[in-house]
């Protein structure tokens, strides 16, 4: 049967169907960039303090009523408890003089009782001074966006086999409606409770629609125009949101002001639904060719091209076997049916969590980066526009699996190195964590279109979405891995970077798709070469610069 690419190839590659399509599912991308990483600002922690009430001190006592702790080598005030206030008012009646009449060691303390009081210097406000997620609630900080990401992970699990029943365009469209929506609910929330369920369900479309687009577009696009999509469109698009976050929060430092500004955009794209049409490749995967047939009728009237009088003629004669096939099966389950594709996908789980947990655990540390968050936040987003070069560069000439093994050593390594460096040098350390964000933000671009060539059409989204919900379990635990730090300054480093070097080990075992056909059918994919450790070999019918373009 002649294949996909190649029963199109009337269309073009470059017509006005496939930029309009091109660019407006690149641009649906941009607020998963500042949704994702707003919880940089939304959980940011502020500098505070036990309130002292307005009751009777003198200055001196007013002034002296919050110990002073040492942490990390430095002093600053205590941020959970205070002197008891009855002793200092009742020695601030006496007249006596702190530090001078009384040694304040010897006083009893007290826990903040009042609650507290918060810089602004920063920010106006986060949910953590909004809802008192400090002290012994501090632990609500970090989970917030672990739950934030259970979410996430829940919604890429389901979206992705959705996707592959019901069709691209139904699922991108309504998980791309729970990000918007929920996330302008969130402004509402009365407590940390209600916050936090509405995060999760915000959560459950933020990264199902960004594989759905994905998915989609690859799918609709053919040829250099697949590779500059999949790699530098959807990627750019989500760095520039990203770019764009810490320009939010700069001028809207109140975290309801903030929410309010990365939801409104949601509304700029109801009208795509008139402009973005189903994949045809999945409704020819389903069996309905005619479907297929007039939306690629409609891409050749819009690219000013005369369309075949059948354009699917091979596929009519199987269309009623490909419907019965996809009612049997097609589920996640044949992720895991055979040895093959079940080890292929217990190891690209393996390195999405790795990659996951490498670049969500270092996006979310860097406000402590510099003392501006707002430009580490910025650097850090700045990082990925070189990072995506570098992934398209490596899709459209290098291995899979030779440029998976190479990022994942270099980026443990680059975070290996930071213990070594001395406490004069600050910015070489802040130079090899963000030389570990690159190599991991690369390897997160590389690992989405990796899984989208292994797999065929029929499983495709679901493979994507169970991948990317694995990927999801290294961002839940990624906000208390940070916190390990609180132990041993190096401990999250040294645990990314072991985790980055046994998987690429892992990665070696690999398939390799370098040039090879997009799979249509699970009997496709078993034709793959078994997995094995081999240095990388190219056949020599293969092309370098074609990423998913079939040659059967």
């Amino acid at each position: 049967m002649k294949n996909y690419d190649d029963t199109i190839s009337f269309l073009g590659q470059w017509g006005s169907f496939q930029q309009t399509v091109f660019f407006l599912l690149c641009v649906s991308i941009m607020p998963n960039g500042f949704g994702t990483l707003s919880l940089v600002f939304l959980t940011a922690t502020p500098s505070h303090h036990c309130l002292v009430p307005e009751v009777n001190l003198s200055q001196d006592w007013r002034n002296a009523i919050i110990p002073i702790e040492v942490v990390n080598g430095k002093q600053e005030p205590s941020r959970c408890s205070r002197y008891r206030l009855d002793v200092v008012q009742n020695l601030s009646a006496q007249g006596f003089i702190p530090g001078r009449d009384v040694n304040l060691t010897d006083l009893e303390q007290e826990g903040c009782v009042d609650g507290w009081s918060y810089s602004r210097d920063i920010y106006e406000s986060t949910i953590v001074s909004e809802f008192d997620l400090v002290c012994s609630d501090q632990w609500k900080q970090p989970f917030t966006s672990t739950v934030y990401f259970l979410g996430v992970l829940v919604g890429s699990f389901f979206s992705g086999q959705l996707s592959d029943r019901f069709g691209r365009k139904p699922v991108f469209f309504t998980t791309m409606a729970l990000q918007t929506i929920f996330t302008f609910v969130q402004m509402f929330s009365p407590s940390w409770t209600v916050f936090s369920i509405l995060l999760f369900i915000s959560g459950l479309g933020q990264s199902s629609n960004y594989v759905a687009a994905f998915v989609l577009g690859s799918e609709m696009l053919t040829g250099k125009v697949r590779v500059l999509f999949s790699s530098l469109g959807v990627c750019l698009c989500f760095a520039i949101g990203y770019m764009m976050l810490p320009l939010f929060a700069y001028f809207l430092r109140d975290w309801k002001s903030l929410l309010l500004a990365i939801s409104l955009p949601g509304l700029l794209y109801i009208p795509f639904w008139w402009f973005i049409p189903e994949s045809p490749r999945w409704l020819l995967s389903q069996g309905r060719v005619e479907e297929a047939e007039a939306i690629v009728r409609k891409a050749a009237k819009k690219n000013k091209v005369e369309a075949p009088r059948v354009i699917f003629e091979d596929y009519i004669a199987h269309a009623y076997e490909t419907k019965t096939d996809s009612k049997e099966q097609n589920n996640v389950f044949d992720l895991l049916r055979t040895k093959n594709i079940r080890n292929t996908t217990v190891i690209l789980c393996l390195l999405m969590f790795t990659m996951s947990s490498g670049y969500f655990g270092l996006s979310l540390n860097t406000s402590r980066l510099h003392a501006n968050p707002y430009i580490s936040c910025f650097l850090s987003a700045a990082v990925e526009v070189p990072a995506y070069i570098s992934s398209w560069l490596a899709l459209r000439y290098l291995p899979r699996r030779l440029s998976l093994v190479s990022i994942l050593i270099l980026g443990g390594m680059s975070l290996y190195f930071i213990q070594l460096v001395p406490q004069s040098l600050s910015d070489m350390a802040v130079a090899l964590e963000m030389l570990g964000k690159f190599h991991f933000t690369i390897g997160s671009a590389l690992m989405l279109a990796y899984t989208a060539e292994l797999y065929p059409t029929v499983l495709r989204n679901t493979a994507a979405g169970t991948c990317n919900a694995a990927s999801r379990v290294g961002s839940c635990i990624a906000p208390f891995l940070l916190q390990l730090g609180v132990y041993f300054k190096y401990l999250p480093y040294i645990i990314l970077g072991t985790l980055s070097v046994l998987s690429a080990f892992a990665a070696l075992f690999l398939p390799e798709s370098f040039g090879r056909p997009l799979p249509q059918t699970i009997q496709q994919m078993h034709k793959r070469e078994s997995m094995k450790c081999p240095f990388i070999t190219r056949k020599e019918n293969s092309k370098a610069v074609v990423f998913f373009e079939s040659r059967l």
